[in-house]
């Protein structure tokens, strides 16, 4: 898909030879809104972009071109009970974690940016009244438990970190009568019971099982444990068992010695201090940190990494890759096959299907069914071109009849559909400037169908300049708003036409261009920057001037610097090498493509963080350049 030159009124013309009186806004997006790993939006003012982010729980701004992390309001504490949790269990002040763990027995508040816990009611002291007791009556402190067990008649409380008796409201003078009665509590130690084992009042039991580890105290009348001397709280490091306690502070204060440890108590990981955020990379734990930041600064060293929460939210990724696009510049099933088959890594294929046959809307349609299915089978997707055989007068007489162009909006998605393909691209190139209105509508309404029938839709749009931009055909803002993909054709800076030498496309004048289809609004993530596969071989006269041109295909490039003994000087201007050689008698120049330049205009694409990148145009290539940019992907 070649570019050409616009039509330009007269009366353009004179304006652009006048000095600009005003750029237009930049309005290149800087910030990027996410919630978790998910882009929301982006915005080229800041301001904007931290409040559309506060809307949204889990979110953060970052600044595009760095990555850095400029705001966020991921929660600082979590709420569990026992070790369930719940998404509306997060907070950003410890004042608002404990309110809610307030309201559930045995609750937990964690710092999520240090290990353990900063709050809990796990209750330290249970009451009972003779042998019974309730879940009411668990208290974290021994004052609370004394005003509940003041309540009742013949009650007492237990420490439950020493598992003592260690107060009751019962006189000497029951508690002797209670020892006159029948035996009904039996001290066992795993399953063994001693024959002096055997209480009639519990205090008694109680305090024997204090002198037995791994004891409890069963009521014989119906085997049931009312107390236990086991040790409850396990502790684990990395799931290898490191000890267990009787009391849970003291396993805590145990478990803070060590790094990655966790307690166990009934089965369920209650407590823990392992780092809260976790750094991936291709799916393989490579670090874990107490904080955002600190996982950030080493997730961004390494290529393919995430960062997750414990309770595996992924928060952060740098797993975007490029995608790869191509041209066909054909219809043939052969030629499209043969393309495709020598690539590696290209990800979206675009034959040229359709064609504005006429100003009525006639559709040339050479879409071949077959191809298509071959092509998804590979793997690819399938955006069919559809271009205005680069016909301005014809394409102005189309733009201005609306049934030719629903006839024509109609019979292209309708066979788009039909060949079950992922989206369409219109190549609609040498517009009049007068145009600009009604090919912006055109594309509104193709759009609109597209989409209503699941297509996606790409429009191409050439280089140009920010300064007359607006005086051609393309408004660049209103297209971006209502296609999928904007692809910039960043090639033909020296076109056929060009009376002076020079590179198909000098690389700082395609960054330029990269720059400016920013600066209109057009989001980064829909924007793929086409890149030359080809170069312009320029024959001059003794002046230097150029009398005549051809392309040299990318692949036949080495072949001809051999055989002309062609020689190479780096231009600092296009930041490529210039190849001069002789033939015939001629001085030919061309500015050289190769791996080189290719990988370093994929390196301009993912500076920005561009959707990707579409090669003009497959077939033009070689398996050696396929190879160097899936390594780059």
């Amino acid at each position: 898909m070649k570019a050409v030159r616009w039509i330009l009124t007269g009366a353009v013309v004179v304006s652009l030879c006048s000095p600009l009186q005003a750029q237009a806004a930049d309005k290149t997006t800087k910030y990027r809104v996410y919630q978790n790993n998910k882009i929301v939006t982006e915005l080229s003012d800041y301001s904007q972009a931290e409040a559309y982010a506060k809307q949204f729980k889990n979110s953060h701004v970052e600044e595009i071109s760095t990555r850095k992390w400029l705001w966020n309001n991921f929660p600082r504490y979590q709420v569990f009970q026992y070790d369930f949790t719940q998404p509306q269990w997060t907070f950003p002040t410890l004042d608002a974690a404990v309110a809610e763990a307030r309201r559930w027995g045995h609750a937990s508040v964690r710092d999520l940016q240090s290990g353990g816990w900063v709050w809990n009611n796990y209750p330290k002291y249970r009451v009972y009244q003779g042998d019974n007791t309730q879940s009411l009556w668990d208290f974290t402190t021994l004052a609370d438990a004394t005003a509940e067990a003041r309540k009742w008649r013949h009650a007492h409380i237990i420490d439950l970190s020493t598992n003592k008796w260690v107060w009751d409201n019962i006189s000497a003078a029951d508690k002797s009568s209670l020892r006159s009665g029948t035996p009904v509590y039996r001290v066992y130690q795993d399953t063994y019971s001693a024959p002096s084992w055997s209480f009639a009042y519990l205090e008694d039991a109680v305090n024997e099982s204090l002198k037995w580890g791994g004891s409890k105290v069963v009521r014989t009348t119906d085997n049931a444990v009312l107390h236990t001397n086991e040790a409850s709280y396990k502790v684990y490091q990395n799931d290898n068992f490191l000890s267990e306690f009787q009391s849970l502070d003291a396993a805590a204060t145990y478990a803070s010695r060590w790094g990655h440890s966790e307690i166990s108590y009934n089965g369920k990981i209650i407590w823990s201090n392992y780092p809260y955020y976790q750094v991936l990379q291709n799916n393989t734990l490579i670090g874990d940190f107490n904080t955002i930041p600190q996982a950030l600064e080493y997730a961004s060293k390494y290529s393919n990494s995430t960062i997750r929460t414990l309770d595996r939210n992924v928060i952060w990724d740098n797993l975007r890759k490029m995608q790869y696009w191509g041209w066909t510049g054909s219809s043939a099933a052969s030629t499209i096959q043969a393309q495709a088959s020598g690539t590696v890594g290209l990800d979206v294929v675009s034959p040229t299907y359709f064609q504005l046959a006429d100003a009525s809307g006639k559709v040339d349609d050479k879409s071949e069914a077959a191809t298509v299915d071959w092509l998804k089978k590979q793997g690819f997707t399938v955006y069919p071109l559809i271009n205005n055989q680069f016909n301005a007068e014809m394409t102005s007489a189309f733009l201005a009849n609306p049934a030719a162009q629903t006839a024509f909006i109609r019979q292209i998605v309708d066979k788009a559909a039909a060949l079950k393909v992922d989206g369409l691209n219109l190549d609609f190139e040498s517009l009049s400037a007068k145009d600009r209105a009604g090919y912006t509508t055109f594309v509104k309404q193709f759009a609109d169908a597209a989409h209503a029938k699941k297509l996606s839709v790409s429009v191409d749009l050439p280089r140009g300049s920010i300064k007359w931009n607006d005086k051609t055909a393309y408004d660049h803002e209103k297209l971006a708003s209502y296609v999928d993909y904007i692809a910039i054709m960043a090639y033909d800076q020296y076109w056929k036409g060009s009376t002076e030498p020079g590179s198909v496309s000098g690389l700082p004048w395609a960054e330029q261009g990269v720059i400016e289809f920013l600066s209109y609004g057009i989001p980064r993530d829909k924007l793929i920057m086409g890149i030359p596969y080809y170069v312009r071989d320029w024959t001059l006269d003794a002046a230097g001037k150029p009398v005549e041109n051809k392309a040299i295909l990318l692949k036949d490039i080495p072949a001809l610097i051999t055989a002309k003994k062609a020689v190479k000087t780096w231009d600092n201007e296009f930041k490529q090498y210039r190849v001069d050689y002789t033939e015939d008698g001629k001085k030919h120049v061309f500015w050289l493509e190769d791996n080189d330049t290719v990988k370093q205009r994929l390196a301009i694409a993912r500076k920005y963080d561009l959707a990707g990148v579409a090669a003009w145009r497959l077939g033009y290539d070689t398996p050696q350049l396929w190879e160097m940019m899936l390594q780059e992907k």
